[in-house]
């Protein structure tokens, strides 16, 4: 086991199916995620030991605060409001795909507080996942607009500090994408190819470094990205540059994001979910979510507005 791999915490214990969507709330002092496969969302506070669970109807793709208090999630069959932890679901939006193979997967908020939710295909065939961008600010009827399409499974969304840009993965195609954004007028200008990685070896037998999940920017800039089957969370310079990679204690780890009164740790949420019995052996904590310090701090949350 690598150095890395020494210094991340076991944050839980109780493994998540297919942990996803982390969160820091900075009011709250809690850490939140969801189990999509397990069809929970889960919270515990910074040094607790508990872990509090609240049972969905569906799978909830991704989850964001709202600074109106509670949180906004988006599920198979809609967006979804809720007051508080545990209170009423109130549905606020649906999405234009199929929901019998289709479902929502990796989401936050930009800056203003529009709620950005990506789409995967269950079928892994079509090339009909897409971004959406859901604005319910002061009121307003719900608008949404779709923002980029032609992927298989959304994941990798985040921002830089300045907002200018925005960065989207397709995991299928083992890329990273990223466009000039306008966060006033919610814009996306010109697209460009992030990062590029490697196929899974067709033989099975050559070393697989895994492909881009989920994301989070720190405060200079740069881009964390955790790299499912590759057991490794991956650091990008603005620029490209590979800065740095985290060994990380289970094959699958699925999003990274900050917490922590400083933003300077960040956590990791992983998956259980399908992997094989000689996987789980070997990565017991498969499905835990874990915490690393980190010497420069995180961007905090965005909140949903409405």
């Amino acid at each position: 086991m690598s150095e890395d791999c020494l210094a991340w915490q076991s944050v839980t214990t109780q493994p998540c199916a297919l942990g996803e969507s982390p969160f820091w709330h900075p009011q709250e002092q809690r850490l939140y995620w969801v189990d999509i496969a397990g069809r929970q969302i889960l919270r515990t506070q910074a040094g607790a030991t508990s872990v509090d669970t609240w049972d969905m109807p569906e799978e909830p793709g991704c989850i964001a605060p709202a600074a109106g208090g509670g949180l906004v999630i988006a599920m198979r069959h809609g967006v979804f409001r809720t007051p508080g932890w545990q209170g009423p679901l109130q549905r606020i939006a649906q999405l234009d795909y199929d929901p019998t193979h289709m479902r929502a997967n990796d989401g936050k908020c930009d800056a203003v507080g529009r709620f950005w939710i990506g789409t995967l295909d269950e079928t892994k065939l079509a090339h009909n996942a897409a971004l959406y961008s859901l604005d319910c600010r002061h009121g307003r009827t719900p608008l949404i607009e779709r923002k980029a399409d032609q992927a298989t499974t959304a994941n990798g969304l985040a921002w830089s500090p300045d907002g200018r840009t925005l960065y989207w993965a397709d995991t299928a195609r083992h890329v990273v994408y990223a466009w000039d954004f306008d966060v006033q007028t919610n814009t996306l200008g010109a697209q460009r190819i992030f990062q590029q990685f490697e196929p899974k070896p067709a033989d099975g037998l050559a070393p697989y470094r895994g492909r881009p999940d989920g994301a989070a920017v720190d405060v200079q800039g740069n881009y964390y990205v955790a790299m499912y089957e590759g057991r490794r969370v991956c650091k990008f310079s603005p620029g490209g540059t590979l800065l740095a990679e985290f060994s990380t204690p289970v094959r699958c780890p699925t999003m990274p994001c900050f917490g922590g009164a400083d933003l300077q740790t960040l956590y990791i949420t992983s998956a259980r979910h399908k992997r094989s019995a000689s996987e789980l052996l070997t990565y017991p904590l498969s499905g835990c979510v874990f915490s690393m310090r980190m010497e420069v701090a995180g961007l905090p949350v965005n909140f949903f507005v409405d």
